[in-house]
């Protein structure tokens, strides 16, 4: 099975849209709770790649 490629801008866009929502006063807490945990995981993917990123730029000086 092959590991799916992580998009970064993606995941920039999907944390905003989950911004616009929480911020929605017609979201229920029931999917503020669910909405937190996914902008968890995506934000501590975003750094992982990022963290990735700047190893590589530092091999590459």
């Amino acid at each position: 099975m092959e590991e799916e490629r992580f998009d970064y801008g993606k995941a920039l866009e999907e944390l905003e849209g989950i911004a616009k929502k929480v911020e929605d006063p017609q979201t229920g807490i029931d999917d503020i709770d669910k909405y937190i945990g996914r902008s968890a995981e995506l934000i501590e993917k975003c750094r992982a790649y990022l963290r990735t990123a700047r190893e590589k730029l530092e091999k590459i000086k």
